[in-house]
């Protein structure tokens, strides 16, 4: 795994996959992480999460790379990174959240289930206006602990997010919060807007509540345990001054 410093053209494994799973070849605002794992930045534009394909020279175009970079972001942890050179300009892809690690090593590989972790994270980091805004991100793996400081300054339940965008048709979900009706940070101010379709309320789609707060095993139809469940879902809480 690429070390940060480590001044090479690294992660061909995770590039080569993604462009593998999507069908063939093909600057946003800086993530930062707050303070601890899961209290991130998000501004991944809606534009650039409708690329659905990366290579080479899929790369030159900055919605690609901004989109690669929340991938990143999401799969590797943050003492990993990137380096692509694309027309003589090394760019640095910065690793933080890490649900993914095995995918940046050589000849790494995503399954299922690691395409679905990493699909929720993207999801959850999409932000309606392009505005970098602290968010705390909740599931059932690991890699999404959290601190008790982060459990008194977020808690405002904003949305559930989960889909896998490797699979066919590059499907994308969101359920409701306790008692929301919209999510004006991914949809603006309808759910017309949304770039996921939205299920209904996370309390009547998902089969549980981990302890953290955040859904897990919530559904493509709105009701609990059908058709497809998605162990994989990704909780979004925001600053309890937002509420």
């Amino acid at each position: 795994m690429a070390r940060k410093g480590d001044y090479r053209v690294l992660g061909f494994g995770l590039l080569a996959a993604w462009a593998t799973a999507c069908g063939g070849p093909g600057g946003g605002a800086d993530v930062e992480q707050v303070s601890a794992a899961i209290m991130t930045s998000n501004a991944l534009s809606m534009n650039a999460l409708s690329m659905n394909a990366l290579s080479m020279n899929g790369l030159k175009d900055p919605l690609a790379r901004e989109f690669l970079k929340y991938v990143v972001s999401c799969a590797l942890p943050d003492d990993a990174d990137i380096k692509l050179k694309i027309d003589g300009t090394t760019y640095d892809f910065p690793g933080s959240l890490g649900l993914a690690p095995q995918w940046g090593e050589d000849r790494g590989m995503c399954d299922e289930t690691c395409q679905r972790w990493v699909s929720g994270c993207v999801l959850a980091r999409v932000d309606y206006l392009g505005v970098a805004r602290p968010i705390s991100l909740r599931g059932a793996s690991p890699a999404l602990r959290t601190t008790w400081s982060e459990l008194r300054d977020y808690q405002d339940d904003e949305a559930t997010y989960f889909g896998n965008l490797w699979a066919p048709g590059a499907p994308k979900y969101a359920c409701l919060g306790l008692g929301k009706k919209e999510i004006p940070r991914v949809c603006g101010d309808s759910l017309d807007n949304c770039p996921m379709e939205v299920v209904g309320a996370c309390a009547s789609d998902c089969g549980s509540v981990g302890p953290t707060g955040g859904f897990v095993d919530c559904s493509t139809s709105g009701k609990k345990h059908k058709p497809e469940i998605f162990h994989e879902s990704v909780t979004v809480f925001l600053p309890k001054t937002s509420m």
